[in-house]
């Protein structure tokens, strides 16, 4: 219960799905957690979840494709609890789409989102960690899509890719200028959450698309948030201080195939 004893946590995309599990888990291990996310009503629900559980926590509306509100939640993080030691930079859409469909405007509106916000939360994650001159994490949900191609998720292949290459070159950046601050990516399978449960349905039988998602996993099964949530704990936490620059696929087999 306290891996993350005396920790600052922020966290994007923190309202609901895998953001709202990662969020009470990243405060149950002892982490003070700031939440940002669009939805204010679901991130203020995170935030009282967390404390009515005996957790501290802060939450922020936030566009992460805009760089002065990454200011703002940066400095807000810092000016609320005195620290910030883990970035987790969880936002991000998804559509389907192929290389001749997808429109220019679908391709920036996506790529605004799940790399320019993963940019900068790189960016301004480094400046509100250096500040305590500790160390630190920053974590970035990339995908089994940014592993793989699929031929109907162009941009979102392509976004998840960069977020790959972009952790590994914000990693070597840290590690050569002796920040102390560890970079990595997390690569889920697909995990049952109100985004892949609302595509199910858009499909016409959600229970049949639930079940050929399903059959893409070999383990057997969907992965639940907290699969991916534990993944994020051991990143953040002391126990992973020789690991950066790593991609942690945790996917029930689906890259292995």
């Amino acid at each position: 219960m306290d891996r993350l004893k005396d920790k600052v946590a922020l966290i994007t995309g923190g309202a609901l799905g895998l953001g709202h599990a990662t969020a009470l888990l990243l405060a149950r291990e002892g982490a003070k957690v700031v939440v940002t996310d669009l939805r204010d009503a679901d991130g203020a629900r995170t935030v009282g979840d967390i404390e009515k559980a005996g957790g501290a926590a802060q939450f922020f509306h936030h566009d992460v494709s805009v760089e002065d509100e990454w200011v703002k939640v940066v400095d807000g993080a810092l000016a609320t609890f005195g620290r910030l030691d883990v970035v987790v930079n969880n936002a991000g859409l998804g559509f389907s789409g192929n290389a001749e469909d997808t429109t220019l405007g679908q391709w920036r509106k996506l790529m605004s989102v799940n790399l320019d916000g993963v940019f900068l939360g790189v960016k301004h994650g480094i400046r509100g960690i250096k500040q305590g001159k500790r160390g630190g994490s920053i974590i970035n949900l990339s995908s089994i899509e940014g592993l793989v191609g699929d031929p109907n998720l162009v941009a979102y292949n392509a976004s998840k890719g960069g977020v790959r290459l972009l952790t590994k070159s914000a990693a070597l950046y840290c590690a050569k200028t002796g920040t102390g601050i560890r970079v990595n990516s997390i690569h889920p399978g697909f995990i049952w959450t109100p985004m892949v449960e609302n595509n199910a349905r858009e499909a016409g039988d959600a229970e049949a698309a639930r079940k050929a998602l399903i059959a893409l996993h070999p383990i057997g099964r969907l992965g639940a948030p907290d699969d991916i949530a534990w993944g994020v704990v051991y990143l953040a936490s002391d126990e992973a201080s020789f690991v950066t620059g790593s991609e942690l696929v945790i996917d029930g087999g689906y890259t292995a195939q």
